[in-house]
């Protein structure tokens, strides 16, 4: 039995990448991102004698990770959010920008700064996408199928399709927007009749 228990540990672990960078772009914070890791690897671990052995453990683990996503996110959502300033002083924001210039010491530096901006805007795209759309686009990019992210997310597989076109306009429109403003993309512009 312990050996069974280590080996679905040793699997379940092998995809905390993966599920470190879907929650990342779902919470869009790093701690919470992290918590999120970690509360899925705890409910794992606590429901593992539900998991099917022989079945995919990573759409499982993605089903979980998801499911807790969307209860915290609902929790949330009708708490009030606060926070405590009287133990920042005026100084802290300098000396994080600081901190950040002195930690980048790449050779080149235009790259690392369009790298950041198209990642940030892509990062921003993803952020601004209606939850339901963010969940099933995010899964897909992880390469789950139509019918693992309709398992995950406990919805029809033609909803899965209409989210994830839905979704996938969403970001074409606002990528293809923001290139036209910044003059990375030219106006299309229909060929005339001659």
């Amino acid at each position: 039995m312990a050996d069974r228990s280590d080996q679905f540990e040793t699997e379940a672990l092998s995809f905390i990448d993966a599920l470190y960078r879907t929650a990342l772009r779902m919470t869009r914070s790093e701690a919470d991102a992290q918590d999120l890791v970690q509360e899925t690897y705890i409910r794992a671990l606590r429901f593992r004698d539900q998991f099917k052995p022989g079945t995919n453990l990573k759409a499982w683990l993605f089903r979980i990770l998801t499911n807790t996503f969307i209860n915290e996110y609902r929790k949330r959502s009708r708490t009030p959010e606060t926070s405590e300033l009287d133990d920042v002083d005026e100084f802290s924001l300098y000396r994080r920008m600081s901190q950040d210039r002195a930690a980048s010491s790449s050779p080149d530096p235009e790259r690392e700064f369009l790298d950041g901006i198209v990642s940030t805007e892509v990062k921003d795209a993803l952020a601004d996408l209606p939850e339901k759309f963010r969940a099933t686009v995010l899964l897909d990019v992880e390469g789950f199928s139509y019918k693992e992210i309709a398992e995950m997310l406990g919805i029809p597989i033609g909803t899965v399709m209409s989210r994830l076109h839905r979704g996938r306009k969403f970001l074409q429109r606002r990528l293809y927007d923001l290139a036209r403003e910044r003059g990375i993309a030219a106006l299309r512009t229909a060929p005339r009749a001659e």
